[in-house]
């Protein structure tokens, strides 16, 4: 089945945020375009607090939630919405079967874990912010990108903004597969922290297979040779360099940056 090029018009939310910040504007844009939504937790309770409507997901699922909030959207009505292939005729029979809904368009961020970590918490909660339902639908939404506008940043409102307006409440294949790149960028970003922490604890120096992540800190001026691009990340989401002044830095200039201060710390200590 090929891909469609045409735009896909939104008519249910699902959203579960950790972070709520610009949550009223995004929720101003749903209402104007008459957007149901569905939250659960937390997020259910503060878009209602905002004055908006919303459905719980328990009452959409009509599955309440289980294990202190462990197993929430981990259910066949969310998933079946999020991932069926709506110009495929078994899929449909298979949703009209069981009086599924479709979900066009997935907000989601997840829990806190890194900042969990900075803050040397204890293993115990550290472990309980591992999400999974989150990452989970992240998945799925941007999978079935064909379909389903996945939102896995706050920042990415803004956009979703423009995106409706120019196209009547509707999206383009190509704003939901940049959508759908970014979101598994999220997703991977995530579980290479989760594998780090557990790689550290146990002091496995040497995994079989090993994961390396970083934050864009920020964009060189060239690479190694002038028409070649660089760009410097960051492990510890630090930024170690402050430039004072001058010229944007190049990656020649913080190769011999770093080899300047790794030789200053064999000097002798006065």
């Amino acid at each position: 089945m090929g891909i469609r090029k045409n735009t896909v018009k939104i008519k249910t939310a699902l959203i579960s945020l950790s972070n709520k910040s610009n949550l009223r504007p995004l929720l101003n844009l749903l209402k104007k375009y008459k957007i149901k939504i569905i939250s659960s937790g937390g997020t259910y309770k503060k878009i209602k607090s905002m004055g908006f409507e919303c459905s719980e997901v328990s009452k959409f699922t009509n599955s309440k939630e289980l294990l202190d909030g462990r197993v929430k959207t981990l259910h066949p009505k969310i998933h079946s919405g999020i991932l069926n292939i709506r110009q495929n005729k078994k899929h449909q029979k298979e949703m009209k079967i069981n009086k599924y809904e479709n979900i066009d368009l997935v907000v989601i961020n997840f829990y806190p874990f890194e900042k969990v970590l900075l803050s040397k918490s204890g293993h115990k909660n550290i472990i309980e912010n591992i999400d999974i339902g989150g990452p989970t639908m992240v998945r799925s939404a941007a999978k079935n990108y064909n379909d389903v506008v996945i939102l896995s940043n706050p920042k990415q409102y803004e956009n979703l903004t423009t995106e409706l307006r120019k196209n009547k409440g509707s999206t383009n294949l190509k704003f939901r597969e940049k959508l759908a790149e970014e979101a598994f960028m999220e997703t991977a970003y995530y579980e290479s922290k989760i594998f780090s922490y557990f790689n550290h604890k146990a002091q496995n120096f040497f995994p079989v297979k090993n994961i390396f992540s970083g934050k864009l800190v920020e964009k060189a001026r060239y690479g190694e040779n002038p028409h070649q691009k660089a760009a410097i990340y960051s492990q510890n989401n630090k930024q170690e360099i402050i430039q004072i002044s001058g010229k944007q830095l190049s990656y020649n200039n913080y190769n011999d940056l770093y080899s300047a201060l790794s030789i200053s710390k064999t000097l002798p200590k006065k």
